[in-house]
């Protein structure tokens, strides 16, 4: 059996690094590697890119490290985790406007530039994990909304993301914090 260290362990660190490879033979698949783990990916309809630009549909080629995350409440209950966690209300948005000052940042409702809906129908953002890509230094039309979420059933490809099943994600939630790096190789 094979165990993995939480992040009150000291050595987390070292094992903190997840690392995204694209699934051999798959353009719009990978495998995350944490520690021993190896599990099943989505990621971008364009598969991975070292170019992002905003709606290509390509995961950013990054290291990035995750920042915060949110749930919705009312399909999850309480989570583990190492990482600021956020309820998803009904007025929770995401700026993608490249124009906007709020460009790739929280916005609440009503917002009239373009943005993302958080509280979504689907359950991709059932969990939905805050990465570092354009975030803490923006550069306008760089690319918006790529976050660490629920996967598709069918593992169907992402707009830019990376994406676990639920199940998945809730064991790799425990063992993750704001020290964590998610790199796409």
């Amino acid at each position: 059996m094979t165990h993995l260290r939480k992040t009150t362990d000291k050595s987390h660190r070292k094992q903190g690094q997840i690392v995204v490879r694209r699934a051999p033979g798959k353009a719009t698949e990978a495998i995350l590697q944490y520690g021993p783990l190896r599990l099943r990916a989505a990621i971008g309809r364009s598969g991975i890119t070292s170019l992002k630009r905003e709606g290509d549909g390509a995961t950013p080629r990054a290291p990035m490290r995750l920042i915060s995350a949110y749930r919705r409440g009312d399909r999850m209950g309480a989570l583990a985790t190492g990482l600021p966690m956020q309820r998803i209300r009904n007025d929770t948005l995401w700026c993608d406007a490249p124009g906007h000052p709020a460009y790739n940042h929280p916005v609440s409702a009503p917002f009239a530039a373009s943005h993302e809906r958080l509280m979504r129908d689907d359950r991709l953002y059932d969990v939905c994990i805050v990465m570092d890509w354009n975030f803490r230094s923006r550069r306008r039309g760089c690319g918006s909304a790529i976050f660490f979420h629920i996967a598709r059933r069918d593992y169907a490809p992402t707009e830019g993301c990376v994406a676990l099943s639920p199940a998945d994600m809730r064991r790799l939630l425990p063992y993750l914090n704001d020290q964590t790096v998610l790199t796409v190789l």
